[in-house]
């Protein structure tokens, strides 16, 4: 990668963190109150590490398999790191998943969720775990429907006892995203949960504005990626 390039990535990191405090002001909210997770998903460990030498530190990925590919190497040398799993899981990556990750934003459904209670036990590990609500109800799309959300969220705080600091949502991009986000919201609340995890490089202003804590913004800092 060019310095050039280099130099362009920490730009937008910068741009978008002026854009993430500006829209906090304009909330009324706290300057800091909402994290910015940099979703490095595509992008190589030389891609990533002008990001984390601008001093960003909370990192987004997708799958497993990229993941395990480039960050332990990039975790021996930024030892303080903190990593999101914030793509769909399957059961039989938990072991891996608990093992790589930090945090991770798409429980949606039992099987996921005992997978990696189980994987916490085994392997020593306490992490953290959205629950994600597929707002939109969209058949294709994974999260847990509205009408089903306190339930399964009973069902992994109180039986499972995880440790479930919030909800996630990506709302049908046809949509105006805001309603999607106060659904997300209300269901938050009533279930005295602190965490929203919603608003993407597109629409996380808005995000803000409906109470996110985190963003999860990665063309806006990345550039355009490579679709596969």
């Amino acid at each position: 990668m060019s310095a050039t390039s280099n130099k362009d990535a920490a730009a937008r990191l910068a741009d978008v963190r002026a854009a993430i405090a500006a829209a906090e002001r304009e909330a009324g909210r706290d300057e800091g109150t909402c994290r910015l997770i940099a979703v490095s998903k595509t992008f190589d460990a030389e891609a990533i590490r002008p990001v984390l030498e601008s001093g960003q530190r909370i990192f987004g990925e997708n799958r497993v398999q990229e993941a395990q590919g480039k960050w332990p190497e990039l975790r021996a040398d930024f030892d303080d790191l903190e990593l999101h799993l914030i793509g769909p899981l399957q059961s039989n990556k938990a072991h891996d998943a608990v093992a790589l990750f930090d945090v991770i934003h798409t429980i949606d459904r039992e099987k996921i969720a005992r997978a990696l209670k189980a994987e916490c036990e085994n392997q020593g590990r306490t992490l953290r775990f959205f629950i994600q609500v597929n707002t939109g109800e969209e058949q294709q799309k994974a999260g847990i429907a509205p009408g089903d959300a306190d339930a399964f969220i009973a069902l992994c705080r109180d039986e499972l006892r995880l440790d479930i600091a919030g909800l996630m949502c990506i709302p049908p991009v046809e949509d105006m995203p805001g309603p999607h986000f106060a659904l997300l919201q209300k269901i938050a609340a009533r279930n005295s949960l602190p965490e929203l995890s919603m608003g993407m490089s597109a629409d996380y202003e808005t995000a803000i504005r409906f109470g996110a804590t985190c963003v999860r913004v990665g063309s806006a800092i990345f550039g355009t990626r490579d679709t596969h």
